[in-house]
């Protein structure tokens, strides 16, 4: 991967001077023709490769609203897990896709999926259909609210020699095989709806949308796709309505895996955090869980998961077989018997034992250490033996090598 464009070029090729006017900028190229060819090929002039997300550290540095709109930037090993996991489909659907760095992640390795794509920043939208347009991807957009369905703009990109076209007011449906891999901003707030993606399971709390990103992109997924979501632990323990929602999904069997993965790799949280695996008309209710906690490597800013973690932990959902302090596959009757409770801990026993404790060797090293003290003690009488000072200050020294030689005196401050 060659290095990011620097902030500063990307504000040249937009020709602005302040960031912050990127967003309106952008929008403006992107629906318009000539504009639009001309900034692309600007742009391809400094950057040719198309693999990852350009925008990432401009957006996150510039855009990002951690505070508000929980905006978590998904660092590039947590796309391609998700990516593998749930594989090739006729269609892919993310809701709060931001400015696209998972999808792009997927596109990488499915160039001719049909993306349903949906954001509710106004300022990421730009960004977002930059980078489908200038790979030429075809699919739709929805600007708006996710869980309400409030929206406020549709665009369709349509493939072409080159460059997608944009078109506005205008979403083409698709059918076949849909997958969906989504990292939806984490324990946001939302206005409750009722409708029918939540009758069969209940509402998610109205200070924790969690569930409710997790049932949105469940109800797009296909009966023969899989779904991949990044969410915090709290979803897995958590009571009152989300224990309800959880139990539901558990008793349909929708939950095929459970991903514990590393803390502090995302770029605006250092929070740990889990992938549920889901998928329709499951035979089976089991879980597989995979406690992948400890599969990075410490860097900096935040941990990394490396190639060879993402294998290991690809191998271990593919097999789903048992491993030692690292994945267990849970029957449903055990995930009954745990109250449906799915916190890794309760399935995956990482517990390292201590080596026990040698008394003798601890007791030597002990007579060792007052051996050395008593040297260091005697040489230390040697030195003082050689002082001299004022008469004043002879009690104190007196008393000094007293205390040093056991005796009582030395058992008293030295000045009294």
């Amino acid at each position: 991967m060659t290095a990011r464009i620097e902030n500063g070029k990307i504000n040249e090729l937009l020709g602005i001077t302040e960031s912050y006017k990127a967003p309106e900028k952008m929008m403006l190229s992107m629906l318009d023709e000539n504009l639009k060819e001309h900034l692309f090929s600007e742009f391809l002039k400094i950057e040719s490769d198309l693999s990852y997300e350009w925008f990432q550290g401009y957006f996150e540095a510039e855009h990002a609203d951690r505070k508000e709109k929980k905006q978590d930037f998904t660092p590039d090993s947590v796309s391609k897990l998700g990516t593998s996991i749930i594989g090739h489909s006729d269609k892919y659907f993310e809701a709060a896709a931001g400015t696209g760095g998972m999808a792009i992640n997927f596109w990488n390795e499915n160039k001719n999926t049909f993306f349903e794509l949906e954001e509710l920043s106004d300022r990421a939208i730009p960004f977002l259909l930059f980078n489908m347009a200038i790979r030429n991807i075809e699919g739709t957009l929805l600007h708006g609210d996710s869980l309400s369905g409030e929206i406020k703009a549709k665009y369709h990109l349509e493939k072409s020699e080159t460059f997608s076209g944009i078109s506005e007011s205008q979403v083409i449906q698709k059918t076949g095989k849909t997958n969906v891999l989504m990292n939806p901003p984490f324990s946001a707030s939302w206005n409750q709806k009722k409708d029918e993606r939540f009758e069969d399971y209940g509402l998610a709390p109205k200070t924790k949308a969690d569930f409710a990103f997790l049932l949105h992109g469940f109800s797009k997924l296909s009966n023969d796709g899989t779904m991949a979501i990044v969410l915090p632990h709290g979803v897995l323990f958590r009571g009152a309505a989300e224990g309800e929602i959880r139990q539901k999904l558990l008793e349909e069997g929708a939950i095929n895996s459970i991903i514990g993965l590393p803390a502090n790799i995302f770029y605006g949280t250092s929070i740990p955090t889990v992938m549920i695996v889901l998928k329709k008309n499951r035979s089976s209710k089991d879980v597989y869980f995979i406690d992948a906690s400890k599969e990075f490597e410490k860097q900096k800013a935040q941990n990394s998961m490396k190639n060879e973690h993402i294998e290991k932990i690809l191998s271990a959902y593919k097999n789903r077989e048992e491993l030692e302090k690292f994945a267990h596959l849970a029957s449903f009757e055990e995930i009954k018997g745990n109250d449906f409770n799915l916190n890794i801990p309760r399935f995956v026993d990482t517990f390292e034992e201590e080596e026990p404790i040698d008394l003798y060797e601890v007791a030597n090293d002990l007579l060792e250490l007052d051996r050395e003290i008593a040297q260091s003690e005697n040489k230390l009488l040697e030195m003082l033996a050689e002082l001299t000072g004022p008469e004043e200050l002879m009690p104190g020294l007196e008393a000094t090598k007293e205390y040093f030689r056991g005796g009582k005196k030395g058992q008293m401050s030295l000045f009294d």
